[in-house]
């Protein structure tokens, strides 16, 4: 199933119902969600459906919303994705003003609540491997097999669980497992484990744990103690649900969140998984996690995409029940309709042609009034100088063009964005035959774009005026895979898109661009949308386009 967005959020969003039927029959007094990242990566724009839901809820019921990072993991964790989570989601619109947790705030409360349950008789402790507890768990046919080590006393258990958090027991020699069904029906109900032996130092805590708990085992108590009311996740944590209930039960956690599924954020032509992203950055496929290819918050940050834009996409794919596919197309379109009423417009050529024009004086320059978006009128006018010598793209014309080609040609007139008519009259070549000039000439009466005699033309043309015009490096992004489902064959590197990514180093743009800092944004006539780079200096310019002017799924919608 492919989304299309447009979804009726009010009508249709299941989570919002629960939540608002949880207030109105006073179950909860507060609504209280999370979004509770695993600092092992940056985010993408999966994780910002899930940020758009829980931050949004949270705000439209008058409630808050935590920020904890799940930081059980320190073998994969580093303070840079922390720190790029962070970013990222005040970067979308989001603030958790004091409600910033981790984890590791809770590592001595979740151990206590690890020794409750053994001396409960609901957890022990395993000497079996991590393959060997595998191969018990059995499969969705086949119930499991016990431990030989199920069955050991408590005061054992408790005496071996405090060994591996002291340090003595090295990694992999043993973990503490909950004692629940090994013949259940659902696998995560078979003995999960709920510790592991690291001997790994902590973002957070140094090197003050060698044990750590497991999501499973974190994750809803982190909840409990933080007093969550509606614990959002997508759909394949639904197969745990059972095992974040019987937890919550079985344990004297201070609140009993709930935990509710909705579908995933899928996205043509693209990967969301951290696994799949960090295989890209470490194999050098993409240049880091803020490439402007990725799918990643900062790449597409970096790229030029509004942060209002990716949450009018959230809203408007929906929450659903079931995995469905949102297409590209309508990412970009809710791009561009939030850059259309935005981006101010300037003129700017890819791929420069000089013009000359022959009959306009040699040291003259006119200021011509350019409107800075049609959108919106506040944005006013700008001047752009015009000059005997210019640049038009090149694709703008041809010496023996065929019968529906309007642009430039010899012989032919055109008009010029904001300025005159001009015809061309000679076409200048180098020693291989490639064109590199023409020779042209104007109407001065023209002056604006219309001619006073009521003639009319079939082309307008962007421009520059050559001696003012800013040499600046374009980079052009195709999608980075050239297939609708990467990896579908279980191999994304064999779907990568070579063309993917287009460097002009010399394309030249009005004046009025050369001081832009790096994320401003602007829509280049004919061309794009682009955003200033990072990598933008005084002396270098450099733009990434973010998206075409082409709306293929406005169109698709229009053709119903």
């Amino acid at each position: 199933m492919t989304d299309n967005g447009d979804t009726d959020n009010e009508r249709l969003d299941f989570i919002r119902e629960i939540v608002r039927s949880d207030r109105a029959s006073g179950r909860h007094a507060a609504i209280v969600t999370r979004f509770p990242p695993e600092p092992n990566g940056y985010l993408h724009i999966g994780h910002a459906k899930s940020i758009c839901l829980n931050f949004g809820i949270a705000d439209e019921f008058g409630g808050r919303c935590h920020l904890r990072f799940d930081d059980t993991n320190p073998v994969k964790e580093e303070t840079e994705y922390i720190r790029s989570i962070e970013e990222d989601v005040r970067w979308l619109g989001f603030d958790w003003g004091d409600n910033l947790f981790h984890a590791s705030d809770y590592f001595e409360q979740l151990y206590e609540w690890g020794e409750y349950l053994v001396k409960a008789g609901n957890a022990y402790v395993d000497d079996l491997s991590a393959e060997e507890i595998r191969t018990h768990r059995g499969t969705l046919t086949e119930p499991g097999k016990e431990s030989p080590y199920r069955n050991r006393g408590i005061d054992e258990n408790l005496e071996l669980f405090r060994a591996m958090r002291n340090g003595n027991v090295p990694d992999g020699a043993r973990v503490l497992r909950a004692k629940i069904d090994m013949a259940a029906g659902n696998i995560n109900l078979r003995d999960p484990v709920l510790y592991r032996i690291l001997h790994v130092d902590h973002p957070r805590t140094g090197d003050a744990w060698c044990i750590y708990p497991t999501y499973d085992f974190a994750h809803g108590q982190s909840d409990a103690v933080e007093h969550i009311t509606h614990s959002l996740c997508t759909l394949e944590f639904e197969a745990h649900r059972p095992l974040y209930d019987w937890l919550v039960e079985h344990l004297p956690v201070p609140s009993k969140p709930r935990q509710i599924e909705f579908a995933r954020f899928n996205l043509s032509y693209t990967v969301l998984s951290k696994r799949r992203l960090l295989k890209l950055v470490e194999g050098g496929h993409v240049n880091g996690w803020d490439d402007p290819r990725m799918p990643t918050l900062s790449g597409m940050r970096r790229r030029g995409y509004p942060p209002a834009a990716i949450r009018d996409c959230a809203k408007r794919s929906g929450v659903a029940k079931r995995d469905s596919m949102v297409d590209l197309a309508f990412l970009e379109h809710c791009v561009r309709s939030e850059l259309n009423r935005t981006s101010e417009r300037r003129m700017g050529v890819l791929r420069p042609l000089k013009v000359v024009i022959e009959n306009f004086p040699e040291n003259q320059v006119d200021d011509l009034e350019a409107v800075n978006n049609p959108e919106d009128a506040g944005a006013g006018t700008r001047l752009v100088p015009f000059s005997r010598e210019l640049f038009i793209e090149s694709d703008d014309f041809m010496e023996d063009p065929p019968k529906k080609f309007f642009r430039l040609a010899p012989g032919r007139e055109v008009r010029l964005r904001y300025a005159y008519f001009i015809t061309c009259r000679e076409v200048i070549k180098n020693a291989d035959g490639e064109v590199v000039e023409l020779r042209c000439t104007y109407d001065p009466e023209t002056h604006g774009g219309d001619a006073p005699d009521g003639r009319k033309v079939k082309a307008t043309l962007h421009w520059v005026s050559a001696p003012h015009a800013v040499s600046t490096e374009v980079r052009l992004f195709d999608t980075l895979f050239s297939s609708p489902d990467p990896g579908a064959d279980g191999d994304i590197l064999a779907d990568l898109n070579p063309d993917s990514l287009e460097v002009i180093s010399d394309a030249r743009l009005e004046p009025s661009l050369a001081d832009l800092e790096s994320g401003e944004r602007v829509q280049l006539e004919r061309l794009g949308y682009f955003c200033a780079d990072p990598d933008t200096t005084l002396e270098r310019p450099v733009f990434n386009r973010t998206v075409t002017l082409r709306d293929t799924w406005a169109k698709m919608k229009a053709r119903g």
